[in-house]
């Protein structure tokens, strides 16, 4: 199994798409932190992406707020749980860092899950732009400040604040 990559505009700039067979297997920003090698995305093709390049184009429109494409993420057990939990943090809004942990039945792993989130390979679908500092503060996005705030707003642009109430 070769993965083999796209890259297609968005408001956010250039994004990589990277799969293996069917599966999305990275969502990589232009000059993101933690982008791995090019090489690991395999030849440039320009076809078999077209489901993922639709939802994200209706995302960008405001038109899709969950995402259906096939995903495979490759990382630890740990990363994926954590990545898996990231899709229970509803579109347009934002959970803690301490929250996710929760979620995830084990507060004690706030800084374990902030390191699995800041490694995310499918970053805007698997929504790690979603989860904010325990004071409602930007921290840490591999993608940028700026496009986590970009990807918020869009989301919703005047939120009530963190659930729960904590602002």
């Amino acid at each position: 199994m070769e993965a083999v990559h796209t890259v297609v505009d968005s408001p956010v700039g250039p994004l990589t798409l990277v799969r293996i067979e069917e599966d999305l297997c990275g969502l990589y920003m232009h000059e993101q932190r933690h982008l791995p090698d090019s090489e690991r995305f395999g030849p440039r093709v320009d076809d078999g992406f077209d489901d993922v390049i639709a939802q994200l184009a209706e995302y960008f429109d405001g038109d899709r707020a969950e995402f259906t494409v096939p995903l495979a993420p490759r990382g630890t057990e740990f990363q994926r749980r954590v990545w898996d939990a990231l899709g229970a943090i509803p579109y347009g809004e934002r959970w803690t860092y301490l929250q996710l942990a929760e979620h995830l039945g084990n507060p004690a792993a706030i800084r374990a899950v902030a390191a699995a989130n800041g490694r995310n390979p499918i970053g805007i679908i698997v929504p790690c732009h979603r989860v904010v500092g325990s004071d409602g503060s930007l921290t840490g996005y591999a993608g940028g400040l700026e496009r986590k705030q970009f990807l918020l707003d869009l989301e919703n642009p005047n939120p009530p604040g963190v659930q729960d109430g904590l602002f």
